[in-house]
């Protein structure tokens, strides 16, 4: 096992990313498979720092340390009113904000309202060489330069240690309504979500339960016209409209992973909805489930323990033993490697470890 270094401040982090020769920032270690690193990996722990450094509601952007809670940050939102719509997981697991844009994870509510890489507007890292930089703003009308900043989301902590992050937001909607449209077939559940994407109801989420026996449709806004729409979508697709406590209960359910088994590898795949039927039929034949979100476009997969991952597609593990990637990635663009080069010249975050 690894050491894990727990530095007071930013100037401490940065010494120490100098003082060793290959480190990882890690945070909350909710997903725990991306901070597995072999014993000659020095892990840098986020747990100190932590808070809210400026919120300006009016400005609906707010700038955080990296070891600041979402759970922290979602109430500090919600009494004004806003809230970060792509729906970011593990907030009750206590997941953290650097941790979740290096994860590069968002929710259902990527649907409608773009992913995290869509809501970061600045960061504040420290380099391989333990410089401290700062790319990108705190304002959403921010033009200059490259737009670095979005490099970091899903990077795995590989292009340095993110200490402070700036994000746009949203505001909350007055209402939100969720209809189970129960489907007999992958397929059924896919033409769905295909009209639901070119259709004028805008939903805010729209998802396929593990067990697929169901499309999730969230809608979001004043309540009367959320009465008419979920009429309207009845009509087409026979449903149910869900009560506050069960939606509530079933978006908590996906977006916490207790669908899935303490015990099984889960994995994050970027699908199109054209895939879905081979991926949930292999996932079934290794005795898995599929959580299919973003309206197809997103798939947490959770497969047991020493399953074959003959998923089809590159498959990232959160979660479980073995390795990063279920099956060989395509190569990166040539500014991926630029950027890694300028950044970290000395490779002391490592890309497999």
């Amino acid at each position: 096992m690894s050491t894990i270094l727990t530095p007071s401040s930013v100037t401490e982090f940065a010494d120490a990313v100098r003082a060793h020769s290959t480190v990882l920032a890690v945070g909350a270690q909710t997903k725990p498979r991306l901070s597995a690193v072999n014993a000659a990996v020095v892990r840098l722990s986020t747990r100190s720092l932590t808070g809210i450094v400026e919120y300006e509601p009016d400005e609906y952007t707010f700038t955080a340390r990296a070891g600041t809670r979402l759970s922290d940050l979602a109430t500090a939102l919600a009494e004004k009113g806003q809230y970060l719509p792509f729906d970011p997981p593990l907030v009750e697991s206590g997941a953290t904000l650097g941790g979740t844009v290096a994860a590069g994870l968002s929710g259902p509510g990527r649907f409608r309202y773009g992913g995290l890489r869509d809501f970061i507007l600045g960061v504040q890292f420290i380099d391989g060489a333990g410089r401290i930089l700062r790319l990108g703003g705190k304002v959403v009308k921010n033009a200059a330069g490259f737009d670095l900043p979005k490099f970091f989301v899903g990077s795995l902590g590989r292009y340095g240690v993110l200490t402070e992050l700036t994000l746009k937001v949203f505001p909350r909607p007055a209402a939100t309504l969720t209809l189970r449209i129960p489907v007999t077939t992958t397929s059924a559940a896919v033409e769905i979500l295909t009209v639901l994407g070119r259709s004028r109801w805008e939903a805010e989420a729209v998802d396929i339960n593990p067990t697929g026996d169901a499309v999730l449709i969230r809608l979001a806004g004043p309540a009367e016209p959320l009465q008419i729409i979920a009429q309207e979508i009845c009509a087409r697709w026979p449903g149910e409209i869900l009560s506050v406590i069960a939606a509530r209960q079933i978006w908590t359910t996906l977006a916490e992973f207790r669908w899935a088994s303490s015990d099984d590898s889960l994995f994050k795949l970027a699908v199109t909805p054209l895939q879905l039927p081979a991926l949930v039929a292999a996932t079934q034949q290794c005795g898995g489930r599929a959580h299919i979100s973003a309206g197809g476009n997103l798939a947490f997969v959770a497969l047991p323990a020493g399953a074959a991952t003959t998923l089809g597609v590159p498959a990232l593990r959160i979660r479980g033993t073995g390795p990063l990637w279920s099956q060989a990635t395509a190569p990166s663009p040539a500014i991926f490697a630029a950027v890694k080069a300028a950044l970290d010249p000395e490779n002391r975050f490592p890309l497999d470890a």
